[in-house]
């Protein structure tokens, strides 16, 4: 719970692109975490999705911020705005990606963040504390929506410096390395439950042990 909420206020204190996406990334493993505490089917798929979903959202951010730091040699927020003038494909993806990671219904985050939530909520594992757990972890949604529209804000709008014209939009090459992320991101979002029914079985057995070997100790 420490890292969903500390991970989402430093990712907003922030100039730095590849720092908040840096500590995006602790606010996400925060969720993770969550949903492996909860105990239940539904907490540990969503759980084991959503590494899957960091992997696509986190890994096409740090992709993005890489892309556009070989362009301006700079990733502070203070020196950019105003790039979607010039990079409309670039700030499109980045849009999607970005959403994605703050949890957009339709996209792949919305669907593991909500889930671990619903597992959490229903825990019997976390006893009294599961539903201010899920609370608290709702409240790290509301903070990503916050800093991830204030990234987008800050490198897209707002007026563009003059040093910044002519600057080239994602290649082919860029484009290629993006198109799996955006694909899979989509596909999870929209139709998850492939994903789900892969590690059900794994899942229901590995818990089933671990309520054995529970009984076991006590």
């Amino acid at each position: 719970m420490v890292a969903i909420l500390y991970g989402a206020l430093a990712s907003y204190a922030q100039d730095d692109f590849k720092r908040l996406v840096a500590f995006s990334s602790v606010s996400h493993m925060g969720f993770v975490m969550l949903g492996l505490s909860a105990l239940n089917p539904l907490g540990v798929q969503a759980a084991l999705l959503q590494m899957v979903n960091h992997g696509l959202s986190t890994g096409g951010l740090f992709l993005l911020v890489g892309m556009l730091y070989e362009r301006t040699h700079t990733r502070d927020f203070r020196e950019l705005g105003g790039l979607w003038k010039i990079l409309p494909v670039y700030g499109g993806i980045l849009m999607v990606v970005g959403l994605s990671s703050m949890g957009l219904p339709g996209l792949n985050g919305f669907v593991g963040e909500f889930l671990i939530l619903l597992g959490a909520f229903g825990s019997a594992a976390l006893g009294p504390v599961a539903r201010g757990l899920t609370a608290a972890a709702a409240l790290g949604v509301v903070l990503a929506a916050i800093y991830i529209l204030t990234m987008l804000m800050r490198v897209l709008h707002g007026p563009l410096q003059e040093r910044w014209q002519g600057l080239p939009d994602l290649n082919a090459r860029e484009l290629a390395i993006m198109a799996p992320l955006l694909a899979l991101i989509i596909l999870i979002g929209l139709y998850p439950l492939p994903f789900f029914a892969a590690m059900q079985a794994s899942i229901q057995q590995s818990l089933s042990v671990f309520a054995q070997a529970t009984l076991a100790v006590r």
